[in-house]
Protein backbone atom coordinates (compact mmCIF):
# COMPACT_ATOMS: atom_id res chain seq x y z
CA UNK A 1 0.00 0.00 0.00
CA UNK A 2 1.19 3.58 -1.11
CA UNK A 3 1.42 6.25 1.63
CA UNK A 4 -1.10 8.40 -0.56
CA UNK A 5 -3.70 5.60 -0.69
CA UNK A 6 -2.96 4.79 2.76
CA UNK A 7 -3.55 8.59 4.08
CA UNK A 8 -6.63 8.59 1.92
CA UNK A 9 -8.20 6.09 3.86
CA UNK A 10 -7.12 7.45 7.26
CA UNK A 11 -9.31 10.69 5.99
CA UNK A 12 -12.39 8.62 5.18
CA UNK A 13 -11.58 6.92 8.64
CA UNK A 14 -11.39 10.55 10.39
CA UNK A 15 -14.73 12.03 9.00
CA UNK A 16 -16.67 9.18 10.23
CA UNK A 17 -15.47 10.52 13.59
CA UNK A 18 -18.43 13.29 15.58
CA UNK A 19 -17.17 16.69 15.22
CA UNK A 20 -16.20 16.95 18.81
CA UNK A 21 -13.54 14.08 18.53
CA UNK A 22 -10.16 14.81 18.45
CA UNK A 23 -7.84 12.11 16.71
CA UNK A 24 -4.03 11.85 17.03
CA UNK A 25 -2.88 9.16 14.82
CA UNK A 26 1.21 7.94 15.24
CA UNK A 27 2.24 6.09 12.08
CA UNK A 28 5.97 4.98 11.50
CA UNK A 29 7.67 5.23 8.55
CA UNK A 30 10.05 2.80 6.41
CA UNK A 31 13.21 5.45 7.17
CA UNK A 32 12.63 5.41 10.92
CA UNK A 33 10.87 8.37 11.71
CA UNK A 34 7.42 8.81 13.03
CA UNK A 35 4.70 11.29 11.41
CA UNK A 36 1.51 12.11 13.56
CA UNK A 37 -1.55 13.19 11.83
CA UNK A 38 -3.87 14.76 13.88
CA UNK A 39 -7.83 15.93 13.20
CA UNK A 40 -9.39 18.38 15.70
CA UNK A 41 -13.37 19.34 14.48
CA UNK A 42 -14.98 21.41 17.75
CA UNK A 43 -18.30 23.17 17.15
CA UNK A 44 -16.98 26.15 18.05
CA UNK A 45 -14.65 26.31 15.49
CA UNK A 46 -17.07 24.86 13.19
CA UNK A 47 -21.01 25.71 14.82
CA UNK A 48 -23.32 23.30 13.49
CA UNK A 49 -26.15 25.04 11.56
CA UNK A 50 -29.41 24.19 12.35
CA UNK A 51 -31.40 24.79 9.07
CA UNK A 52 -34.88 24.44 11.18
CA UNK A 53 -33.90 27.11 13.09
CA UNK A 54 -34.88 30.83 12.03
CA UNK A 55 -32.16 33.67 11.57
CA UNK A 56 -32.20 36.44 13.65
CA UNK A 57 -32.46 39.97 12.38
CA UNK A 58 -30.22 42.19 11.93
CA UNK A 59 -30.28 45.61 13.89
CA UNK A 60 -27.43 47.88 12.85
CA UNK A 61 -27.42 50.90 15.71
CA UNK A 62 -25.36 53.82 14.19
CA UNK A 63 -24.17 56.18 17.69
CA UNK A 64 -23.09 55.59 21.10
CA UNK A 65 -24.49 58.49 22.78
CA UNK A 66 -27.32 58.99 24.99
CA UNK A 67 -30.13 57.68 22.79
CA UNK A 68 -28.08 54.47 21.73
CA UNK A 69 -26.45 53.69 24.65
CA UNK A 70 -30.31 53.54 26.24
CA UNK A 71 -31.66 51.59 23.61
CA UNK A 72 -28.61 49.23 23.97
CA UNK A 73 -28.95 48.82 27.93
CA UNK A 74 -32.68 47.78 27.68
CA UNK A 75 -32.65 45.92 24.69
CA UNK A 76 -32.61 42.22 24.58
CA UNK A 77 -30.16 41.01 22.65
CA UNK A 78 -30.62 37.63 22.45
CA UNK A 79 -33.76 38.69 20.03
CA UNK A 80 -31.45 40.10 17.29
CA UNK A 81 -28.23 40.37 15.82
CA UNK A 82 -26.85 43.37 17.16
CA UNK A 83 -24.12 45.05 15.81
CA UNK A 84 -23.22 48.96 16.98
CA UNK A 85 -21.57 51.44 14.63
CA UNK A 86 -19.49 54.70 16.11
CA UNK A 87 -16.47 56.86 15.47
CA UNK A 88 -16.12 56.80 19.34
CA UNK A 89 -16.01 53.62 21.72
CA UNK A 90 -17.30 55.28 24.99
CA UNK A 91 -20.79 56.70 26.03
CA UNK A 92 -20.13 60.04 28.05
CA UNK A 93 -22.08 61.92 30.60
CA UNK A 94 -22.30 64.80 28.36
CA UNK A 95 -24.53 67.70 30.65
CA UNK A 96 -20.30 67.61 32.72
CA UNK A 97 -19.22 68.46 29.81
CA UNK A 98 -18.58 72.02 31.28
CA UNK A 99 -17.03 71.09 34.00
CA UNK A 100 -14.46 68.99 32.34
CA UNK A 101 -13.12 72.29 31.05
CA UNK A 102 -12.41 73.77 34.56
CA UNK A 103 -10.80 71.09 36.17
CA UNK A 104 -13.75 70.45 38.50
CA UNK A 105 -14.40 66.41 37.26
CA UNK A 106 -12.02 65.11 35.38
CA UNK A 107 -12.74 63.56 31.40
CA UNK A 108 -12.05 60.19 32.21
CA UNK A 109 -14.59 59.95 35.12
CA UNK A 110 -17.87 60.86 32.94
CA UNK A 111 -16.83 58.40 30.08
CA UNK A 112 -17.57 54.45 29.91
CA UNK A 113 -16.13 52.27 27.06
CA UNK A 114 -18.86 51.03 24.61
CA UNK A 115 -17.80 47.22 25.29
CA UNK A 116 -17.96 47.64 29.37
CA UNK A 117 -21.76 48.08 28.53
CA UNK A 118 -22.62 45.56 25.74
CA UNK A 119 -21.29 43.10 27.77
CA UNK A 120 -23.38 42.89 30.25
CA UNK A 121 -26.13 42.33 28.17
CA UNK A 122 -28.03 39.30 27.30
CA UNK A 123 -27.04 38.08 23.67
CA UNK A 124 -24.05 39.18 21.84
CA UNK A 125 -23.80 42.92 20.58
CA UNK A 126 -20.72 43.31 18.33
CA UNK A 127 -18.83 46.54 18.21
CA UNK A 128 -16.84 48.61 14.92
CA UNK A 129 -15.26 51.44 16.16
CA UNK A 130 -16.10 53.37 12.83
CA UNK A 131 -17.95 56.35 11.38
CA UNK A 132 -20.72 55.52 8.70
CA UNK A 133 -20.55 57.50 5.60
CA UNK A 134 -23.61 56.69 3.56
CA UNK A 135 -26.59 54.97 4.69
CA UNK A 136 -28.77 52.64 1.53
CA UNK A 137 -32.00 53.09 2.64
CA UNK A 138 -33.11 51.24 -0.62
CA UNK A 139 -30.51 48.03 -0.85
CA UNK A 140 -30.80 48.27 3.08
CA UNK A 141 -27.16 48.70 3.92
CA UNK A 142 -24.57 51.22 5.51
CA UNK A 143 -21.35 52.06 4.51
CA UNK A 144 -18.38 52.63 7.18
CA UNK A 145 -14.79 53.68 7.30
CA UNK A 146 -12.70 53.19 10.07
CA UNK A 147 -11.26 56.28 11.82
CA UNK A 148 -8.48 54.69 13.70
CA UNK A 149 -4.93 56.47 12.71
CA UNK A 150 -2.37 54.33 10.85
CA UNK A 151 -4.59 51.47 10.03
CA UNK A 152 -3.41 48.84 7.95
CA UNK A 153 -5.48 48.37 4.99
CA UNK A 154 -8.60 50.52 3.82
CA UNK A 155 -10.72 50.35 6.64
CA UNK A 156 -13.95 50.44 4.85
CA UNK A 157 -16.19 48.27 5.00
CA UNK A 158 -20.41 47.58 4.71
CA UNK A 159 -23.40 46.07 6.92
CA UNK A 160 -26.51 44.82 6.09
CA UNK A 161 -29.62 45.23 8.41
CA UNK A 162 -33.19 44.70 8.53
CA UNK A 163 -33.53 47.48 11.17
CA UNK A 164 -31.35 50.24 11.13
CA UNK A 165 -31.51 52.63 14.09
CA UNK A 166 -29.69 56.10 13.56
CA UNK A 167 -28.29 57.90 16.86
CA UNK A 168 -25.62 59.71 15.46
CA UNK A 169 -26.26 63.20 17.36
CA UNK A 170 -25.70 66.50 15.39
CA UNK A 171 -22.86 68.90 15.05
CA UNK A 172 -22.45 72.60 16.24
CA UNK A 173 -24.75 74.95 14.23
CA UNK A 174 -21.95 78.16 13.23
CA UNK A 175 -24.86 79.70 11.37
CA UNK A 176 -22.34 80.03 8.37
CA UNK A 177 -20.50 83.03 10.59
CA UNK A 178 -17.12 83.78 8.96
CA UNK A 179 -14.19 82.77 11.71
CA UNK A 180 -16.00 80.80 13.48
CA UNK A 181 -14.64 77.55 12.32
CA UNK A 182 -11.27 78.73 12.72
CA UNK A 183 -11.42 80.36 15.88
CA UNK A 184 -13.67 79.42 18.23
CA UNK A 185 -13.89 76.06 20.56
CA UNK A 186 -17.07 74.34 20.60
CA UNK A 187 -18.49 72.28 23.70
CA UNK A 188 -20.07 68.90 22.26
CA UNK A 189 -18.03 66.17 22.80
CA UNK A 190 -15.09 65.23 25.93
CA UNK A 191 -12.53 65.93 22.90
CA UNK A 192 -14.15 69.84 23.21
CA UNK A 193 -13.52 70.21 27.30
CA UNK A 194 -10.08 69.08 27.09
CA UNK A 195 -9.01 71.64 24.74
CA UNK A 196 -11.18 74.42 26.64
CA UNK A 197 -9.12 73.61 29.89
CA UNK A 198 -5.60 73.50 27.99
CA UNK A 199 -6.30 77.19 25.97
CA UNK A 200 -7.67 78.37 29.71
CA UNK A 201 -4.67 77.47 30.96
CA UNK A 202 -2.34 78.82 28.07
CA UNK A 203 -4.42 82.28 28.40
CA UNK A 204 -3.17 82.28 32.05
CA UNK A 205 0.54 81.99 31.17
CA UNK A 206 0.69 84.26 28.32
CA UNK A 207 -0.77 86.87 30.30
CA UNK A 208 2.01 86.78 32.95
CA UNK A 209 5.04 86.49 30.02
CA UNK A 210 7.18 90.05 30.92
CA UNK A 211 7.15 90.95 27.17
CA UNK A 212 3.57 91.84 26.92
CA UNK A 213 1.39 94.87 27.74
CA UNK A 214 -1.07 95.36 30.05
CA UNK A 215 -3.46 95.74 27.34
CA UNK A 216 -2.35 92.35 25.72
CA UNK A 217 -2.92 91.00 28.57
CA UNK A 218 -6.35 91.95 29.05
CA UNK A 219 -6.86 90.38 25.68
CA UNK A 220 -5.47 87.64 26.38
CA UNK A 221 -7.84 87.10 29.80
CA UNK A 222 -11.03 87.66 27.92
CA UNK A 223 -12.88 85.32 27.66
CA UNK A 224 -16.13 85.09 25.46
CA UNK A 225 -18.95 82.89 25.37
CA UNK A 226 -21.95 83.24 22.43
CA UNK A 227 -25.10 81.50 23.13
CA UNK A 228 -27.14 81.83 26.26
CA UNK A 229 -28.61 78.64 26.38
CA UNK A 230 -27.68 76.10 29.60
CA UNK A 231 -24.61 74.76 28.12
CA UNK A 232 -23.11 78.26 27.74
CA UNK A 233 -24.52 79.59 31.22
CA UNK A 234 -22.46 76.57 32.92
CA UNK A 235 -19.40 77.28 31.34
CA UNK A 236 -19.42 80.86 32.11
CA UNK A 237 -20.37 79.96 35.57
CA UNK A 238 -17.53 77.21 35.76
CA UNK A 239 -15.22 79.56 34.72
CA UNK A 240 -15.86 82.12 37.13
CA UNK A 241 -15.55 80.06 39.95
CA UNK A 242 -12.36 78.59 38.16
CA UNK A 243 -10.90 81.78 38.30
CA UNK A 244 -12.17 82.91 41.28
CA UNK A 245 -11.66 80.00 43.40
CA UNK A 246 -8.12 78.65 42.04
CA UNK A 247 -6.14 80.74 39.19
CA UNK A 248 -6.05 83.89 40.57
CA UNK A 249 -4.17 82.33 43.54
CA UNK A 250 -1.80 80.79 40.95
CA UNK A 251 -1.40 84.14 39.13
CA UNK A 252 -2.06 87.03 41.30
CA UNK A 253 -0.90 89.48 39.31
CA UNK A 254 -3.39 89.44 36.51
CA UNK A 255 -6.11 88.78 39.03
CA UNK A 256 -7.45 92.33 38.02
CA UNK A 257 -7.27 91.85 34.48
CA UNK A 258 -9.50 88.82 34.07
CA UNK A 259 -13.16 89.22 31.97
CA UNK A 260 -16.20 86.66 31.32
CA UNK A 261 -18.50 88.31 28.42
CA UNK A 262 -21.65 85.78 27.90
CA UNK A 263 -22.90 86.97 24.39
CA UNK A 264 -26.68 86.27 23.73
CA UNK A 265 -28.76 87.35 20.70
CA UNK A 266 -32.33 86.74 22.51
CA UNK A 267 -33.35 89.33 25.16
CA UNK A 268 -32.61 87.11 28.28
CA UNK A 269 -30.38 84.54 28.90
CA UNK A 270 -31.90 80.89 30.05
CA UNK A 271 -34.80 81.70 27.90
CA UNK A 272 -36.14 78.24 27.69
CA UNK A 273 -36.43 78.46 31.44
CA UNK A 274 -39.23 79.76 34.05
CA UNK A 275 -38.72 83.34 33.44
CA UNK A 276 -37.57 83.44 37.46
CA UNK A 277 -35.03 81.42 36.67
CA UNK A 278 -33.78 83.25 33.64
CA UNK A 279 -34.01 86.91 35.54
CA UNK A 280 -32.04 85.20 38.79
CA UNK A 281 -29.45 84.34 36.76
CA UNK A 282 -29.12 87.59 34.71
CA UNK A 283 -28.93 89.49 38.75
CA UNK A 284 -26.18 86.59 39.46
CA UNK A 285 -23.98 86.75 36.47
CA UNK A 286 -24.27 90.73 37.39
CA UNK A 287 -23.09 90.54 40.85
CA UNK A 288 -20.26 88.29 39.73
CA UNK A 289 -18.89 90.28 37.74
CA UNK A 290 -20.09 88.07 34.58
CA UNK A 291 -21.11 90.81 31.22
CA UNK A 292 -23.83 89.62 29.80
CA UNK A 293 -24.73 91.05 26.57
CA UNK A 294 -28.02 90.37 24.96
CA UNK A 295 -29.93 91.01 21.94
CA UNK A 296 -26.80 90.91 19.99
CA UNK A 297 -25.43 89.21 16.92
CA UNK A 298 -21.84 87.76 16.32
CA UNK A 299 -21.14 88.50 12.69
CA UNK A 300 -17.02 87.45 12.47
CA UNK A 301 -14.77 86.09 14.80
CA UNK A 302 -11.08 86.88 13.91
CA UNK A 303 -7.89 85.41 15.53
CA UNK A 304 -8.04 88.40 17.67
CA UNK A 305 -10.84 90.36 17.68
CA UNK A 306 -14.93 89.04 17.60
CA UNK A 307 -17.53 91.50 16.38
CA UNK A 308 -20.96 91.71 17.40
CA UNK A 309 -23.74 93.50 15.65
CA UNK A 310 -26.46 95.37 18.42
CA UNK A 311 -29.70 94.58 16.86
CA UNK A 312 -31.39 97.81 18.53
CA UNK A 313 -29.15 100.23 17.27
CA UNK A 314 -27.99 97.93 14.10
CA UNK A 315 -24.21 99.47 14.89
CA UNK A 316 -21.18 97.05 15.01
CA UNK A 317 -18.58 96.48 17.41
CA UNK A 318 -15.47 94.50 17.87
CA UNK A 319 -13.57 93.30 20.75
CA UNK A 320 -10.39 91.83 21.48
CA UNK A 321 -10.15 87.90 23.21
CA UNK A 322 -8.10 85.19 24.25
CA UNK A 323 -10.71 82.40 23.81
CA UNK A 324 -14.08 82.09 22.50
CA UNK A 325 -16.77 79.00 23.25
CA UNK A 326 -19.71 78.76 20.71
CA UNK A 327 -22.85 77.09 22.32
CA UNK A 328 -25.88 78.64 19.75
CA UNK A 329 -27.74 75.07 18.94
CA UNK A 330 -26.99 71.70 16.75
CA UNK A 331 -27.22 71.36 13.38
CA UNK A 332 -27.55 68.33 11.07
CA UNK A 333 -24.11 66.47 10.04
CA UNK A 334 -23.14 66.05 6.36
CA UNK A 335 -23.80 61.88 6.70
CA UNK A 336 -27.75 62.55 7.42
CA UNK A 337 -28.28 65.55 5.15
CA UNK A 338 -27.25 62.97 1.92
CA UNK A 339 -29.82 60.74 4.17
CA UNK A 340 -32.75 63.01 3.78
CA UNK A 341 -31.94 64.38 0.38
CA UNK A 342 -32.11 60.20 -0.77
CA UNK A 343 -35.34 59.76 0.95
CA UNK A 344 -37.13 63.03 0.20
CA UNK A 345 -36.79 65.04 3.04
CA UNK A 346 -33.92 67.50 1.55
CA UNK A 347 -36.12 70.37 2.73
CA UNK A 348 -36.29 69.94 6.42
CA UNK A 349 -33.26 70.71 9.05
CA UNK A 350 -33.57 67.85 10.80
CA UNK A 351 -34.77 64.27 10.45
CA UNK A 352 -38.50 64.05 10.50
CA UNK A 353 -39.80 60.55 12.01
CA UNK A 354 -43.55 60.02 13.15
CA UNK A 355 -45.00 59.34 16.80
CA UNK A 356 -42.98 55.76 17.01
CA UNK A 357 -39.81 57.15 15.92
CA UNK A 358 -40.11 55.13 12.44
CA UNK A 359 -38.37 57.66 9.72
CA UNK A 360 -41.26 58.87 7.64
CA UNK A 361 -40.56 57.57 4.14
CA UNK A 362 -38.32 55.28 4.80
CA UNK A 363 -39.10 51.31 6.12
CA UNK A 364 -37.55 49.71 8.91
CA UNK A 365 -35.15 52.81 9.49
CA UNK A 366 -35.55 54.34 12.95
CA UNK A 367 -33.54 57.83 14.37
CA UNK A 368 -33.26 58.72 18.33
CA UNK A 369 -31.46 61.67 19.47
CA UNK A 370 -30.28 65.25 18.47
CA UNK A 371 -30.52 63.71 14.46
CA UNK A 372 -34.38 63.84 14.70
CA UNK A 373 -37.59 64.83 15.67
CA UNK A 374 -40.81 63.56 16.02
CA UNK A 375 -43.25 64.95 13.82
CA UNK A 376 -46.25 64.82 15.44
CA UNK A 377 -49.35 63.96 13.55
CA UNK A 378 -52.44 66.88 13.58
CA UNK A 379 -56.08 65.80 14.43
CA UNK A 380 -57.23 68.25 12.40
CA UNK A 381 -55.59 65.95 9.17
CA UNK A 382 -57.77 63.22 10.12
CA UNK A 383 -60.79 64.82 11.28
CA UNK A 384 -62.70 63.48 8.75
CA UNK A 385 -61.81 60.22 9.71
CA UNK A 386 -62.11 60.46 13.81
CA UNK A 387 -66.17 61.96 13.03
CA UNK A 388 -66.61 58.82 10.83
CA UNK A 389 -65.56 56.53 13.68
CA UNK A 390 -67.43 57.73 16.21
CA UNK A 391 -70.44 58.08 13.96
CA UNK A 392 -71.15 54.82 14.45
CA UNK A 393 -75.17 55.14 13.35
CA UNK A 394 -74.51 57.05 10.28
CA UNK A 395 -76.38 59.66 11.49
CA UNK A 396 -74.16 62.96 10.33
CA UNK A 397 -74.06 64.00 14.06
CA UNK A 398 -72.36 63.34 17.35
CA UNK A 399 -73.59 62.90 20.66
CA UNK A 400 -70.85 62.86 23.20
CA UNK A 401 -71.36 59.30 24.03
CA UNK A 402 -70.77 58.75 20.76
CA UNK A 403 -67.78 61.00 20.82
CA UNK A 404 -66.65 59.51 24.08
CA UNK A 405 -65.96 56.13 22.88
CA UNK A 406 -63.46 57.12 20.77
CA UNK A 407 -61.73 59.75 23.43
CA UNK A 408 -59.05 57.21 24.59
CA UNK A 409 -58.31 56.84 21.13
CA UNK A 410 -57.77 60.13 20.38
CA UNK A 411 -55.97 60.77 23.23
CA UNK A 412 -53.22 58.16 22.43
CA UNK A 413 -52.96 58.90 18.94
CA UNK A 414 -53.04 62.89 19.75
CA UNK A 415 -51.79 64.01 23.07
CA UNK A 416 -52.04 67.57 22.17
CA UNK A 417 -55.54 66.86 22.46
CA UNK A 418 -54.94 65.98 26.37
CA UNK A 419 -52.36 68.83 26.41
CA UNK A 420 -55.16 71.11 25.35
CA UNK A 421 -57.51 70.10 27.72
CA UNK A 422 -55.05 70.49 30.67
CA UNK A 423 -53.89 74.22 29.89
CA UNK A 424 -57.60 75.35 29.43
CA UNK A 425 -58.54 73.43 32.36
CA UNK A 426 -60.87 71.02 30.78
CA UNK A 427 -61.47 67.73 32.24
CA UNK A 428 -63.44 66.70 28.94
CA UNK A 429 -65.06 67.74 25.96
CA UNK A 430 -68.03 67.89 27.34
CA UNK A 431 -67.79 71.73 27.91
CA UNK A 432 -66.64 72.50 24.49
CA UNK A 433 -69.68 71.12 23.06
CA UNK A 434 -71.80 74.65 24.20
CA UNK A 435 -73.97 77.62 21.96
CA UNK A 436 -72.78 80.72 21.96
CA UNK A 437 -75.15 81.14 25.37
CA UNK A 438 -73.32 78.74 27.17
CA UNK A 439 -76.04 75.81 26.45
CA UNK A 440 -74.72 72.51 26.18
CA UNK A 441 -75.98 70.69 23.16
CA UNK A 442 -77.14 67.55 22.80
CA UNK A 443 -75.21 66.63 19.43
CA UNK A 444 -72.58 67.32 17.41
CA UNK A 445 -71.91 67.92 13.14
CA UNK A 446 -68.26 67.86 11.71
CA UNK A 447 -68.23 71.41 11.65
CA UNK A 448 -69.16 71.98 15.49
CA UNK A 449 -66.47 69.02 15.81
CA UNK A 450 -63.67 70.96 13.83
CA UNK A 451 -64.92 73.89 15.89
CA UNK A 452 -64.27 72.17 19.05
CA UNK A 453 -60.60 70.88 17.87
CA UNK A 454 -59.65 73.78 16.19
CA UNK A 455 -57.10 74.79 18.53
CA UNK A 456 -55.98 71.57 19.63
CA UNK A 457 -53.33 71.29 16.93
CA UNK A 458 -51.38 74.85 18.30
CA UNK A 459 -50.26 72.93 20.74
CA UNK A 460 -47.95 70.94 19.61
CA UNK A 461 -43.87 71.59 19.36
CA UNK A 462 -40.92 69.99 19.22
CA UNK A 463 -39.06 68.30 22.02
CA UNK A 464 -35.49 70.04 22.77
CA UNK A 465 -32.45 68.56 21.84
CA UNK A 466 -31.48 67.09 25.13
CA UNK A 467 -30.00 64.39 27.11
CA UNK A 468 -33.04 63.78 28.63
CA UNK A 469 -35.01 63.49 25.63
CA UNK A 470 -32.66 61.24 23.87
CA UNK A 471 -32.17 58.86 26.65
CA UNK A 472 -36.10 58.32 27.00
CA UNK A 473 -36.42 57.71 23.25
CA UNK A 474 -33.97 54.92 23.71
CA UNK A 475 -35.47 53.08 26.18
CA UNK A 476 -39.00 53.12 24.36
CA UNK A 477 -37.49 51.98 21.18
CA UNK A 478 -35.63 48.81 23.13
CA UNK A 479 -38.95 48.41 24.38
CA UNK A 480 -40.72 48.39 21.04
CA UNK A 481 -38.33 46.24 19.93
CA UNK A 482 -38.44 43.42 22.79
CA UNK A 483 -42.13 43.02 21.97
CA UNK A 484 -42.03 43.15 18.26
CA UNK A 485 -42.75 39.54 17.19
CA UNK A 486 -45.55 39.34 20.53
CA UNK A 487 -47.30 42.34 19.50
CA UNK A 488 -47.39 41.49 15.59
CA UNK A 489 -50.73 39.28 16.83
CA UNK A 490 -51.87 41.27 19.92
CA UNK A 491 -51.70 44.88 18.97
CA UNK A 492 -51.69 47.73 21.47
CA UNK A 493 -51.45 50.89 20.36
CA UNK A 494 -54.38 52.96 19.46
CA UNK A 495 -56.79 52.55 16.42
CA UNK A 496 -55.87 53.47 13.06
CA UNK A 497 -58.45 56.06 11.84
CA UNK A 498 -57.11 56.25 8.60
CA UNK A 499 -58.26 52.37 7.69
CA UNK A 500 -58.74 49.80 9.96
CA UNK A 501 -57.30 47.62 12.85
CA UNK A 502 -55.26 49.11 15.50
CA UNK A 503 -51.39 50.78 15.90
CA UNK A 504 -48.76 47.99 16.88
CA UNK A 505 -47.63 50.45 20.02
CA UNK A 506 -48.73 53.08 21.67
CA UNK A 507 -46.69 56.29 20.39
CA UNK A 508 -43.62 57.88 22.43
CA UNK A 509 -44.60 60.16 24.62
CA UNK A 510 -42.33 62.38 26.46
CA UNK A 511 -42.30 62.97 30.39
CA UNK A 512 -40.49 65.71 31.79
CA UNK A 513 -38.64 65.10 34.88
CA UNK A 514 -36.90 68.73 34.61
CA UNK A 515 -33.60 70.56 33.74
CA UNK A 516 -31.37 72.06 36.15
CA UNK A 517 -29.25 75.33 35.32
CA UNK A 518 -26.00 75.36 37.60
CA UNK A 519 -24.95 79.47 38.16
CA UNK A 520 -21.88 79.22 39.93
CA UNK A 521 -20.77 79.84 43.87
CA UNK A 522 -22.45 76.62 44.72
CA UNK A 523 -25.70 77.63 43.70
CA UNK A 524 -28.03 76.34 40.87
CA UNK A 525 -31.65 76.95 39.49
CA UNK A 526 -34.06 74.17 39.03
CA UNK A 527 -37.46 73.96 36.61
CA UNK A 528 -39.34 70.76 37.76
CA UNK A 529 -42.41 68.99 37.06
CA UNK A 530 -46.09 70.77 38.39
CA UNK A 531 -44.19 74.16 37.39
CA UNK A 532 -42.25 74.02 40.73
CA UNK A 533 -39.38 76.60 40.64
CA UNK A 534 -36.15 76.36 42.81
CA UNK A 535 -33.07 78.39 43.48
CA UNK A 536 -30.31 78.52 45.35
CA UNK A 537 -27.64 76.30 47.68
CA UNK A 538 -29.98 73.47 48.25
CA UNK A 539 -30.91 73.37 44.78
CA UNK A 540 -27.28 72.70 43.79
CA UNK A 541 -27.04 69.85 45.95
CA UNK A 542 -29.83 68.40 44.50
CA UNK A 543 -28.07 68.77 41.52
CA UNK A 544 -25.03 66.84 43.09
CA UNK A 545 -27.29 63.94 44.11
CA UNK A 546 -29.56 64.02 40.31
CA UNK A 547 -26.56 63.70 38.35
CA UNK A 548 -24.35 61.53 40.35
CA UNK A 549 -27.51 59.04 40.75
CA UNK A 550 -27.80 59.47 36.26
CA UNK A 551 -24.33 57.86 35.77
CA UNK A 552 -24.71 55.33 34.06
CA UNK A 553 -21.91 53.39 35.90
CA UNK A 554 -20.67 52.61 39.88
CA UNK A 555 -17.66 53.08 38.40
CA UNK A 556 -17.64 56.65 37.13
CA UNK A 557 -20.26 57.31 39.81
CA UNK A 558 -17.60 57.06 42.13
CA UNK A 559 -15.02 58.63 39.85
CA UNK A 560 -17.40 61.70 39.98
CA UNK A 561 -18.15 61.82 43.72
CA UNK A 562 -14.64 61.67 44.62
CA UNK A 563 -13.81 64.29 42.18
CA UNK A 564 -15.79 66.58 43.78
CA UNK A 565 -14.78 65.75 47.28
CA UNK A 566 -11.42 66.07 46.01
CA UNK A 567 -11.77 69.72 44.63
CA UNK A 568 -13.45 70.39 47.84
CA UNK A 569 -10.37 69.71 49.70
CA UNK A 570 -7.54 70.36 46.82
CA UNK A 571 -9.53 72.71 44.57
CA UNK A 572 -8.85 72.28 40.94
CA UNK A 573 -6.11 71.35 38.84
CA UNK A 574 -4.62 73.91 36.69
CA UNK A 575 -1.52 72.07 34.82
CA UNK A 576 -1.48 71.38 31.16
CA UNK A 577 -1.64 67.67 31.91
Amino acid sequence: MTIASFFMRVSKALNSYPSSSHLLLLCTLSGGGVMAYSELQSEAEHPRIDANEPQKKKVVVLGTGWAATSLLKGLDASLYDVQVVSPRNYFAFTPLLPSVTCGTVEARSIVEPVRNIIKKRKGEIKFWEAECVKIDAANKKVFCQSNIENLVGSGEFSLDYDFLVVAVGAQVNTFNTPGVKENCHFLKDVEDAQKIRLSVIDCFEKAVLPSLSEEERRSNLHFVVVGGGPTGVEFAAELHDYVQEDLIKLYPTVKDLVKITLIQSGDHILNMFDERISSFAEQKFLRDGIKVQTGCRVVNVGDKEITVKVKSTGEDCSVPHGLIVWSTGISTIPVIRDFMEEIGQAKRHVLATDEWLRVKGCKDVYAIGDCSTINQRKIMDDILAVFEAADKDHSGTLTVEEFQDVMDDILLRYPQVQLYLKRKNLLDFHTLWKDSQGNEKKEIDIEGLKLALSHVDSQMKNLPATAQVAAQEGEYLARCFNRMDHCEEHPEGPRRFRGSGRHKFLPFRYKHFGQFAPLGGEQAAAELPGDWVSIGHSTQWLWYSVYASKQVSWRTRYLVLSDWTRRFIFGRDSSRV
